[in-house]
This record gives structure tokens, sequence and C-alpha cells, in this order.
């Protein structure tokens, strides 16, 4: 049984596996018997899908910083209604996207100042940081190539965009090399699987990551 409260986050570009791998990761919990909560990030609440769909909306051309906001909104609320009362449980929550996608994409992506957007973030996650962050890195002409068919706004972004936001994702991960773990996204995914679940493991263990 997990320590109370363990918070960790699926990360990486577009079509780097985050759905696919946290719902592997969920049912390898579940077998376990390690009570846990999957959830995603935007519209994991009814506030939150109704952002998802103007944030994702291929007409609507916000500015970053209205961008900013948004997800800043959704993140406020699903924290408040979702994430905080799973971890006050005892769960473990595995989440799809937070802070650390914000940085790459509007920080890094979107060129937006870093320090300000770290700011917004600490404010609509309440200063929630997770115990261990699992970053899916792939490069971005794979990702989106395995995205064909989805119609969202951020799979339309320049190549440009999209190598600037996977050029964030590791500088932050060589930033906190303690919290996040890189993994091979391009790999096979029960591979990946494995490679995510041993770091996990790790974290239930009270090992590397905490």
């Amino acid at each position: 049984m997990p320590p109370a409260g363990l918070f960790v986050t699926l990360e990486g570009g577009e079509g780097a596996g985050k759905s696919l791998q946290g719902r592997a990761l969920a049912r390898r919990l579940q077998e376990q018997g390690v009570p846990h909560l999957l959830t995603y990030e935007p519209g994991a609440t009814d506030l939150g899908r109704r952002l998802r769909e103007l944030l994702m909306d291929v007409v609507l051309e916000p500015s970053p910083w209205t961008e900013l906001f948004l997800f800043a909104a959704d993140r406020a609320q699903h924290v408040q209604e979702v994430i905080a009362p799973a971890l006050s449980e005892g769960k473990l929550v595995l989440c799809e996207r937070f802070d650390d996608s914000t940085l790459a994409y509007q920080g890094y992506g979107r060129g937006l100042p870093l320090e300000q957007v770290r700011a917004v973030c600490r404010l609509a996650s309440a200063g929630l940081v997770p115990h261990l962050t699992l970053l899916l890195d792939v490069p971005p002409q794979l990702g989106l190539a395995r995205k064909q068919g989805d119609d969202d706004r951020f799979r339309h972004q320049p190549s440009a965009f999209h190598q600037r936001v996977r050029e964030g994702y590791l500088a932050l991960a060589q930033q906190e090399p303690g919290r996040i773990a890189v993994v091979d996204a391009s790999l096979p995914p029960q591979q990946v699987t494995d490679l995510l679940w041993q770091r996990l493991q790790a974290l239930l263990a009270g090992g590397a990551g905490r």
C-alpha cells in the first residue's frame, strides 16, 4: 500500500502515448491493489470540458497569454475538485499533463516568460508538485504521425513549435532529474510500459523520485 497522497504525472508532446501508457499503468496498479485515480488535463471536470472545447477548437486562435490562463483555469478546478480530494483519501493520482505541460507548451513553445508561467502554474495548482513525473520523449515527427486523424488545434501547430516543446521538456528534465524521469517513447509500447512501471515501483517502495 502506498503512502498517502502520491502524485504522479505523465508528460510528453503530441502523440507520445500518455493516454495509452496511463491506462496501462492504471491496470498494473489495479492488479497490485494500489488505490489510485487516473485523470488528465485539460477537461477532467464539467468546467474543464468546456474549457477544453475552447482550447482545442481549430477555428479559434487565442493569444499565448489567453491560452495560458485557460489552461490555468482548468488546472485550478481540476486540483480542487479531483486531485486534492483523491490525494487526501490516500490514493495514488496518475495525471496526464500538469504544470510541466504548461511550461513546455506556453513557456518554451509559445515563448512566454518562464518565470511568469511558473508563477501562474503555482497559483493554479495551489503549490502542488508531483512526487514523480514520467516524461515520454518522442521525436515530434513520429508523435504527430501517430496522431493523424485527431483534429485539435495543437496538432496543426508548425513543426518548429513542436520541436521547441520537446526541447523545453528535456530542459525541464535536466533541471529536475530527481523528479522527472525521461523514457524513450519511440520504443514498442509494452517496453515503454515496463520502463515506466519500474520508475513507479521505485516510488511506491520509497525510492527514486521521492
